[in-house]
């Protein structure tokens, strides 16, 4: 019923999804670019529409809002502590580690980190598909045409500035919400 009722809605705002999900049962999703908090929604439609469970990292302060950090607990949210560089290290090898625990596991993060624009990527996508060897798999949230891009798996090959650099010139064909913090 949330399926349609998802669906529904993205099609009465014009949205529309191009691609395909991807056959594997593990896999890191990037959305970007990130530059507004209309991207959950648009996010969130999108992996119900596309039917998958997907968790995602999201600042913790979040978490701690009484009913909000119920429901996004519930759809899936895993709280990242931005302040404390020793727990956001952790991260890295939390993820990993429940990437070796499951049979399934997909997660979804926004590379930039943050909804303004920022040079330089967070890296902890990078190095968890790395030392899981599961894939990347782009998705494109772009508001002027109302799609959502859904791109094919890539397995990194080791080199990750190079990488990065390459995924970032992907991403800079999308425009965001707030398009003046979008990828340059």
């Amino acid at each position: 019923m949330a399926r349609f009722i998802l669906s529904s809605l993205y099609k009465l705002f014009g949205w529309k999804v191009e691609g395909k999900k991807p056959i594997e049962k593990k896999y890191i999703i990037i959305a970007a670019p990130h530059t507004s908090n209309w991207d959950f929604f648009v996010g969130w439609g999108f992996r119900n529409i596309m039917g998958f469970k997907s968790f995602f990292l999201i600042k913790k302060e979040l978490i701690k809002i009484p009913l909000l950090g119920w429901f996004l607990s519930f759809i899936g949210a895993i709280p990242v502590d931005r302040k404390n560089k020793e727990k956001t290290k952790l991260l890295v090898e939390e993820v990993v580690k429940l990437f070796q625990e499951r049979d399934e596991f997909i997660i979804t993060i926004a590379p930039e980190g943050t909804r303004g624009y920022t040079p330089k990527w967070k890296t902890g996508f990078y190095r968890i598909a790395h030392q899981t060897g599961v894939p990347i798999v782009k998705v494109g949230l772009d508001y002027k045409t109302k799609t959502v891009f859904f791109d094919n798996p890539y397995y990194t090959k080791g080199n990750m500035d190079e990488e990065i650099e390459e995924m970032k010139n992907y991403f800079k064909n999308f425009t965001g919400k707030n398009s003046k913090n979008g990828i340059k």
